[in-house]
């Protein structure tokens, strides 16, 4: 079996044996995966009630409000500091390194990006940094593919496969979705379909999903009402919404690149950078805990129809900027979580938009919400399969399926015409660049 998984055969003979080979290895690096990303996620919903304690308790107190920032402020600049000081690549998502060391443009990042992204993670989002818990999954899982293709001498290429399904297996971790993380792998990572990716992919979140619903449970990320299928005179209105999801991802895609430029150039101390916005967050935090951190809860309000026409502009604007804010920071984070927040709350506020003005046409705000997910994941990262495989396995809503397909047709019609680059083409541009301490 050693000689099976360390051997590095090209010819047609041998071709099997890799194959089989690379699976072993990709259901190994999917076991570990599923149990640090297990880990993860725990580790963050305890600091996240953490947070809540403390913020509660904080409120009775004579210098409460002061209490919450420097707690925002030193959570963050700590995360910021061991970035800096010790995986400079562990900044952001991380899945702009992923998909530039798939490239060959950038270099495995070192072992100790896994503690480091784990425990800055729980850190960051933790203290309230509007961050998603799937960049970390995903870099992590990465770290972890490296350490066993070194580990097993495999080649160059078999290690990259390695990376490509641990990545995909490191999102299905996150999000429960184990269809979602091996179609972001052929999607996303690499672009195309070959067997020996698919074998991978297939293998690593298959074993990931397994020990992480062993550790953390078997359910829907979130709880749903009863849908019912959409009528196809719906259809027009899905389109539309589309559209208008297109345009609002365009201006999130440049808002957030335009905010990681300028908190770069006005500082370049990452720890001081992270700790001004840490502030600003403990801030929100003490009139609005409910508004920070990866924003679950919000999603959640949102798939059951909480909202009113005159504060969900509001606080859409609020999660867009916290947003931006959080991901300059440069401590480690990801994007998705808060992207799923924001389609949510769009379509919602779309759904109740039409209710008001035809209720003849019995549409459903909560379907509205959960496409609206969909249609914004889709425009901001531009990859439709997996943004409606997440979506449907998130929520077990599979009656929105010809509706997600119409709103992600419009919403990835609108920025690809207008030119605007898919967000992780954008961040990966400034993975290579020298000197770098702005995130990626």
């Amino acid at each position: 079996m050693a000689r099976l998984l360390t051997s590095h055969g090209t010819g047609s003979g041998r071709q099997p044996s890799r194959v089989l080979a690379l699976g072993l290895l990709a259901v190994l690096v999917g076991l570990l995966t599923g149990v640090v990303g297990a880990c993860f996620r725990m580790a963050l919903t305890a600091a996240e009630a953490f947070r809540g304690t403390v913020i509660t308790w904080a409120h009775g107190q004579p210098y409460g409000m002061a209490i919450v920032i420097g707690a925002c402020m030193t959570a963050t600049a700590i995360a910021a500091f061991l970035v800096r000081r010790v995986v400079p690549e562990a900044a952001g998502s991380g899945i702009p390194h992923v998909e530039a060391q798939l490239e060959g443009e950038a270099k495995p990042a070192p072992l100790w990006l896994i503690p480091v992204k784990f425990v800055g993670g729980v850190l960051a989002i933790g203290s309230g940094l509007a961050l998603g818990r799937e960049g970390p999954s995903i870099q992590m899982a990465a770290g972890i593919a490296n350490m066993i293709g070194r580990a097993f001498r495999r080649s160059i290429s078999d290690c990259r496969e390695l990376v490509a399904g641990a990545a995909g297996a490191g999102l299905a971790t996150a999000f429960n979705a184990p269809l979602a993380g091996a179609v972001f792998v052929l999607e996303e990572l690499v672009g195309r379909f070959e067997p020996r990716i698919t074998v991978v992919a297939l293998g690593a979140s298959a074993a990931a999903i397994a020990v992480s619903r062993l550790i953390v449970g078997d359910h829907h990320d979130f709880i749903m009402p009863v849908l019912t299928s959409s009528r196809l005179e719906h259809i027009p209105i899905y389109c539309l919404l589309g559209i208008f999801i297109g345009v609002i991802s365009i201006v999130y895609n440049r808002s957030l690149l335009a905010t990681v430029a300028v908190t770069d150039r006005l500082n370049r101390v990452p720890e001081l950078r992270a700790a001004v916005i840490g502030a600003g967050v403990g801030v929100v935090a003490w009139y609005a805990p409910h508004m920070v951190g990866g924003g679950d809860p919000i999603t959640q309000q949102a798939l059951l129809g909480v909202g009113t026409l005159a504060l969900l502009p509001a606080f859409f604007m609020l999660r867009l900027v916290l947003g931006a804010l959080s991901y300059s920071a440069g401590t480690p984070g990801g994007l998705l979580a808060p992207v799923l927040v924001l389609g949510a709350q769009a379509g919602l506020f779309a759904g109740l938009a039409v209710q008001a003005l035809a209720p003849v046409l019995g549409i459903q705000p909560e379907a509205m919400a959960v496409v609206g997910m969909t249609a914004f994941f889709v425009g901001v990262v531009r990859a439709p399969l997996t943004g409606i495989a997440l979506v449907t396995e998130m929520t077990g809503s599979t009656q929105l399926l010809l509706p997600m397909l119409a709103a992600s047709f419009s919403a990835m019609a609108v920025p690809t015409m207008t030119g605007d680059a898919p967000v992780y083409t954008s961040l990966r541009k400034r993975v290579a660049a020298p000197d770098r301490s702005t995130p990626s």
